[in-house]
Parts: C-alpha cells; sequence; structure tokens
C-alpha cells in the first residue's frame, strides 16, 4: 500500500518530553451550540499552532465529511509551525482485517503524521457495546497500531472509559496499555470518559497503571465534577507525561480540561515547560479569538483568561494591592497576557478609587479631597441602583468632574422620544432633541428602530457639524435590568450602553425609574466619553 503524504514535522516543534495535546476541534466541537464550518477550523488551528500547542487533534476524517475537508485544507492551507496535526478514529472492526477497514484507510489518506485511536478498556464495554470478546478487543488495538505505525505513523490510543473500568476490572485496562505498547504506541492515554473522578481516584489510579504497564501515559478528562483540570494535574504529578484538554474547556455535557488553565498551572505552578518561550503571554488572545470563532461569549470568570480573573471588588484587597499588587495575585497576570483591574463599587474604599483613578491615567494621590468625595458619591449612586464595575467610562466622567475637568461637547435643554404604532402595523419611533453647542442652540429630529436609537441619531445630527469624529460613534450593545425600587413597589431601571468608535469600545451607565431617561443618560456619557477620548485624554 502507498503511503500518502502527510504533514511536515514544523520546524520549531516543542521536546517530546512533554505532550500538550488539542482536541478542541474534535472533541470540544461536540459542545452544545457549536457547530465549526471547515473555514473555522483552520482558523483555530493556525492559532492553536502559535500558541504553541505540541498536538492539535483535527477530528474524524472518513467519518465526517467536513472532518476529511478539513485535514485535506490543513495541508494544503495551514503552515505549521509548532503542532502536529492529529487524525482520530477508531480500531479496526471486529472480524474485519485492518489492511481491508475503511475507516482506518481514512485515517492514513488524511495525511496527518499522528493518528489518535479510540479503543474500549471497560470489560463491560467490550462486552456490551462491541459485542465481542476481551482477546478480539485486544487483537483490534494491536492490528491496528502495528498497521498505522507500519504506514509511517504515530500512533497515541485513547482509553475509552479506563478509569470506571479499572474500578470494574484492574488487570485489563493494564493489559490493553502493554499491547498497544508492544505494537508500536507512543503514548497511551487514560480516558476519564464520563467525568466522573476525583483527584484522588487520578492519584491511585495512574501511579498503579504506571507501575504496572511501564508504559508512556496520557491523561484525557471530562469536567463533569468540575474536577477535570485539578484530575489532569494529578495525573501529570502521578507521572503521565501527556496532556489532553480543549480551548476554553469546551466539550460535551460539562465540557473537558480547560487547555488554557491546565497549561498556565503546569508552567507556573509546577515548573513544567509546556509551551514554546513567551507563548503564555498569548493565552488571553488565543482564549478570545476561538471563543469569538465558536460564536460564544468569552468566560469572564475563567482562570488566568477571564476577564475578572484579576478583578478586584472589595476595598480590603485595593488597601492591599496598593502596597504591594502580588498581595492578592497569585502570578502577574501580565505572564498570561491579562491585567489587574480593580472594580468600583459600593465596596469601594479610597485605595480602590485610588488605584481606579491610576489604572485610568490620573494620579489622585495629592488630591484627598477628591478622593473622599468620589468614594461618598460612589457609595450613594450605587444604593440607588447605579453599576460602575461595568461601566469604567461614566467612573471616568465623574472623576473628571469631581476634579474640575467636566467633560461635554454641548449642553441640554431638552429631548423628546415617540414611538408611534400605525394603521398598516408598522412602528416608527421618532426624536426631537434641543442642544446649544459652542453657543449655537440646535434643534433636531430623527427616526430610528426604537426610541434609544432614535435619541442617538438626533443627538449626533446636531453635534456632527462641530464634531463631526462623533459621526462614527456606534452603539454596540445595550442591556436594561430592572431593579427594586426603595419601596418594594417602584422600578428602577438600569441600562448599561456599549458604544465603539471603529477603535476602542466603552461601557456608560444610567439610572432612573423612566427606562428611556436611564438610556439617555448612559447614552448622553458614552457621547461625551467619544469626545473625551478624540480631544482630551
Amino acid at each position: 500500500m502507498s503511503t500518502p503524504t502527510t504533514v511536515p514535522v514544523p520546524p520549531r516543534a516543542m521536546s517530546d518530553d512533554f505532550h500538550v495535546f488539542d482536541t478542541t476541534l474534535r472533541d470540544g466541537a461536540q459542545r452544545e451550540g457549536i457547530a465549526y464550518s471547515v473555514n473555522d477550523k483552520l482558523a483555530v488551528t493556525r492559532l492553536l499552532d502559535d500558541y504553541g500547542v505540541g498536538f492539535i487533534e483535527g477530528g474524524w476524517p472518513g467519518a465526517m465529511p467536513k472532518d476529511t475537508e478539513f485535514f485535506q485544507r490543513a495541508r494544503a492551507e495551514v503552515d505549521f509551525q509548532h503542532a502536529l496535526l492529529v487524525a482520530f478514529g477508531s480500531t479496526r472492526r471486529a472480524g474485519v482485517a485492518v489492511a481491508d477497514d475503511d475507516q482506518v484507510r481514512a485515517l492514513l489518506d488524511s495525511g496527518a503524521p499522528v493518528v489518535t485511536i479510540v479503543a474500549k478498556s471497560d470489560v463491560r464495554h467490550v462486552d456490551r457495546a462491541l459485542r465481542t470478546t476481551l482477546a478480539e478487543n485486544e487483537a483490534m488495538v494491536r492490528d491496528t497500531v502495528a498497521h498505522l505505525v507500519g504506514e509511517g505513523r504515530r500512533v497515541f490510543v485513547d482509553f475509552e472509559h479506563f478509569f470506571d473500568g479499572y474500578r470494574h476490572d484492574g488487570d485489563y485496562g493494564v493489559r490493553l496499555l502493554v499491547a498497544a505498547a508492544e505494537a508500536g504506541a507512543s503514548v497511551g492515554v487514560l480516558c476519564d470518559t464520563n467525568g466522573g473522578m476525583l483527584p484522588s481516584d487520578i492519584t491511585e489510579i495512574v501511579t498503579d497503571v504506571r507501575e504496572r504497564s511501564g508504559v508512556r501515559l496520557g491523561i484525557h478528562t471530562q469536567d463533569d465534577t468540575g474536577c477535570a483540570v485539578a484530575n489532569t494535574l494529578a495525573a501529570v504529578e502521578a507521572g503521565a507525561t501527556h496532556a489532553q484538554g480543549t480551548a476554553n474547556g469546551y466539550g460535551e455535557r460539562a465540557g473537558n480540561a480547560n487547555l488554557f488553565t491546565v497549561v498556565a498551572n503546569l508552567e507556573l505552578k509546577k515548573g513544567l515547560t509546556c509551551l514554546p518561550e513567551g507563548k503564555l503571554a498569548e493565552t488571553v488572545r488565543v482564549s478570545h479569538a476561538i471563543a469569538e470563532i465558536a460564536n460564544l461569549p468569552p468566560d469572564t470568570h475563567q482562570p488566568y483568561a477571564g476577564l475578572s480573573a484579576f478583578a478586584h471588588k472589595a476595598g480590603l484587597h485595593a488597601s492591599a494591592l496598593k502596597v504591594s499588587e502580588d498581595l492578592y495575585n497569585h502570578i502577574d497576570p501580565r505572564v498570561v497576557g491579562n491585567d489587574m483591574r480593580v472594580l468600583v463599587t459600593e465596596m469601594a474604599g479610597r485605595a480602590s478609587v485610588e488605584l481606579k483613578s491610576k489604572e485610568l491615567g490620573y494620579d489622585l494621590s495629592d488630591r484627598p479631597e477628591a478622593v473622599t468625595e468620589l468614594v461618598r458619591r460612589v457609595k450613594e449612586l450605587e444604593a440607588r441602583g447605579w453599576s460602575f464595575e461595568a461601566a469604567d467610562a461614566s467612573f471616568e466622567l465623574m472623576l473628571l468632574n469631581e476634579i474640575g475637568r467636566p467633560v461635554s461637547p454641548y449642553q441640554l435643554e431638552s429631548w423628546r422620544a415617540m414611538v408611534e404604532h400605525r394603521a398598516d402595523g408598522r412602528v416608527v419611533s421618532e426624536a426631537l432633541v434641543k442642544v446649544v453647542v459652542n453657543g449655537e442652540r440646535h434643534i433636531t429630529a430623527a427616526e430610528g428602530n426604537g426610541p434609544v436609537n432614535a435619541l442617538d441619531n438626533a443627538l449626533r445630527k446636531a453635534l456632527v457639524k462641530a464634531h463631526p469624529e462623533l459621526e462614527t460613534l456606534e452603539l454596540v450593545d445595550y442591556k436594561v435590568r430592572i431593579l427594586e425600587g426603595g419601596t418594594g413597589t417602584d422600578a428602577v431601571t438600569r441600562v448599561l450602553v456599549s458604544t465603539t468608535d471603529g477603535r476602542v469600545e466603552w461601557q456608560t451607565v444610567g439610572v432612573h425609574e423612566n427606562v428611556i431617561e436611564a438610556s439617555w443618560l448612559a447614552l448622553h456619557d458614552a457621547i461625551r466619553y467619544g469626545f473625551l477620548h478624540n480631544h482630551q485624554r
């Protein structure tokens, strides 16, 4: 049999001492709501390769047409610098010669230099799912590994349900590991397929299996107990030198071990080299980019890569951070490409306000009276429903007002918004705004797809002649939350608005009993911050 062209080995591949194996495009794609196109998969592949992972499992060629196309295009379109591309498939079928198995042939035809095959290691699955004998299942593993290795492929074997199977029969899985290694497999991967293990289980079993088999071991964990990352670390501590995971922990059910968390913990806490030098600092960028491709919002509370991973809210924390940032940060956030953030809320003290102001570029160390008033003002407004932790722009505008640098490109006389439901079923929103700009009075009207959009259009229509840069502003997100009123019966509305000028994005907040007035307050701050960003910063 002729050997198909394989993906070349990258020129800067990582050391083989420890494997970082990514399965975002195969196991991670099983997450509910994810449906990668081939172009998406190629984009994710490039990101992961640039990040420096050692192996990228691209999918199951032959079983899925999309994955077959992906491997064809990856060979031609991706200039691999660090990773080896991996094709996933199964052992030969029971009772079928390996050379005659179409699925095994598809793995070779993919051109991938590495192949991962999945094998049953739980005797109950062999009997009930495969409906074959333990001896035949072992032969399926031996034959498939030997055949692929003979065709020039490097082979890993994922032993499905290994830990559950070990609890039922502690010898059979070890027997399969030895059989795979004798046939030429590089790694035997122990899979917690049901995700039911705890770290102590992993430590016990991996230690025993390593001592009894003498085989190089890998680990693949699911997060059904919330322990996927911890279980992966436990396996590595017990001797596994191959760790599998997915970007952002994507995967079936509760997900897989989060590759970014695993890698950061191994590098920063265990001193293990997982990525090429300097690549760990790309963690946040790659994490968020893959989330965008998956069309999922980034997890703001994800360890290391989340927006809130190094965000501090309590005044006590801020007081310590003012002395030294490492007192409440377990690492320097910049190591993973993140930043420390101080959230200004009703819990804020003087230290929080000073740190947040410094973060925004203002030194208030010699303005104690301004700090005192800002703390008082924040607590007063937050007690009435305002929230500045997600609205830095509104806080900065309040800060500037307090230090005598108020920002506004106009003075408001009045505004009016109207929604009309017409006889033909159309709903039309109109707004009228009266403002003074550079001493000149303007009365402008505009329509919009809602009263807030109409107000936005009317206001900017009045401003663009004097301030043409404001024409580029665009409202990109609008969130409304109904808060309980002070008496428990009247409703208070909080509106958060996100705005961009095409270069940066900022958030502003407004609160009022009337939803349109709350929206106006948030919009007013959005326009003022856009003006500030272009003129006074």
